[in-house]
Parts: structure tokens; C-alpha cells; sequence
């Protein structure tokens, strides 16, 4: 069976889009091969290195990534994870488009501890949105 290919687009590809990267590539590895970029590509954030690395999933040979690079490609989806990357990607050939924003951890100021619970409950809530997207039923 050939896999689909979906790519997420965030902001930055530093947070949202590589945590949703890491989940479907995990969770549904035998029919997604899933990959992440930015608009604008900084480096990936290390609180979602560590949520993830909570689950088990290892975002640390991640890094961020620019559109551009993924310019000549096609892909079953393109998922946009936040508003801006909706508002201001370029057009992106994808047989799919969808659009799911998620709100960014990384604006969160508060203790380490704080922070690495925002960053779990999105994760958690894009783990979750995956299932019900990309499960048995869906697509």
C-alpha cells in the first residue's frame, strides 16, 4: 500500500506543525509519511522536544524547515495548524487542503513547569484532532 503524504505549515515550523509531524509519522506510520515546514523557519522549540520525548516520540534531529524547501513536491494533504500559515502561505498542491488552528505554546509566558503543561495540552489536543483526522474513519 502506498502511503499518503501530508505536509503541516505553521508559522515558524518550530512547534505545532513538527509535534503534528512526529504524531501522525508515529501513531499512523504505515499509511502516512508525514512532514512539517514554516513560513518563515527558525528552530525547532526544546519544550516540544521534551513533551514529545514524554511519549516516547524523538523531535531532537528535527529542524525547521521553509516552504521552499518542499516547493516541487506534491502531497496527499496540506494541513495548516495555524492562522497565519493559512493566511499567508502560498498556494501548496495538495489533493486536500485542511485547516486546523491550534493555539501556539510558544507565546506562553510563565515557570518551566507551566510551560511544558501548555505544550503538553497541545500535544495532547493535536494528538487527539490526528486520531479523529487521520484515523480508521476518516480520510
Amino acid at each position: 500500500m502506498n502511503k499518503k503524504t501530508v505536509l503541516f505549515l505553521c508559522t515558524h515550523n518550530s512547534c505545532r506543525s513538527q509535534i503534528a509531524e512526529g504524531l501522525l509519522n508515529s501513531i499512523y506510520a504505515s499509511r502516512y509519511e508525514a512532514k512539517s515546514a514554516g513560513v518563515e523557519a527558525t528552530k525547532v522549540n526544546p519544550y516540544a522536544i521534551e513533551v514529545m520525548k514524554e511519549i516516547g516520540i524523538d523531535l531532537s534531529k528535527h529542524y525547521s524547515k521553509s516552504i521552499e524547501e518542499f516547493s516541487d513536491e506534491k502531497f496527499d494533504f496540506v494541513v495548516t495548524v495555524c492562522n497565519t500559515a493559512k493566511e499567508t502561505c502560498p498556494f501548496f498542491p495538495g489533493k486536500k487542503i485542511i485547516h486546523k488552528a491550534f493555539d501556539d505554546p510558544s507565546s506562553f509566558e510563565g515557570s518551566i513547569e507551566d510551560t511544558l503543561s501548555v505544550f503538553r495540552g497541545t500535544r495532547d489536543e493535536i494528538k487527539n484532532w490526528i486520531e479523529g483526522t487521520f484515523g480508521d474513519n476518516y480520510v
